[in-house]
């Protein structure tokens, strides 16, 4: 409420983070990843110099991604009762950068363009050394050239901010760096449109 972020870490149960990283391995082993753009709808677009990793959207198919999807449900629920923030739904994908990987920084939704409200991203990584790279570095939202937090993405740390206002950036990896990042939305349908979409 009054920084706009929040980070912790063994936030997540190690239990948790080993079974969904033991799901996302299994993926990037398997090509069953997808390189990850910038932009939605028709401004889509691959953009290796600004954003490396590549994902896939979870949907509920193990009994971890499950579980995890749940909790952020009980922290939707939470959200709304002590911030009145009308969160509609949360979606969310597996996020693996390989060595190199980056995402140069940016924020997750224009002001007043789009319905994402607040960003999460939980660490699945164990044992992440010191020297492994991969911090993601949060912003003031005030002054954007200002570091006001860094997080190592170690397993279970978990980070939450406002997806409008608070500039962020992955740092290059030095090693495979797993994580899922995700997205309480508000509903913005309008017209006969529906927003977010089916």
């Amino acid at each position: 409420m009054e920084q706009g972020w929040y980070l912790g870490e063994a936030v997540i149960a190690p239990e948790l983070c080993a079974e969904l990283h033991r799901e996302l391995t299994l993926l990037a082993d398997h090509d069953a990843l997808d390189a990850a753009g910038i932009g939605r709808g028709q401004a889509h677009a691959l953009r290796r110099d600004i954003r490396g990793d590549a994902i896939r959207w979870l949907d509920r198919e193990s009994l971890a991604q499950r579980r995890y999807l749940d909790a952020m449900g009980e922290l939707q629920n939470a959200l709304n009762r002590a911030l009145f923030l009308g969160l509609f739904e949360y979606e969310a994908h597996f996020a693996h950068y390989p060595p190199g990987a980056f995402y140069q920084r940016h924020l997750d939704s224009f002001r007043g363009r789009a319905n994402r409200v607040i960003s999460t991203v939980a660490y699945l990584n164990p044992d992440w050394p010191a020297d492994g790279g991969g911090e993601m570095v949060i912003f003031d939202a005030i002054d954007p050239e200002r570091e006001v937090a860094r997080a190592r993405p170690a397993a279970g740390t978990f980070v939450c901010f406002l997806s409008e206002t608070v500039p962020h950036e992955v740092l290059p990896t030095r090693l495979p760096r797993a994580s899922i990042a995700g997205w309480f939305r508000r509903n913005a349908s309008l017209g006969g449109r529906v927003d977010p979409a089916r």
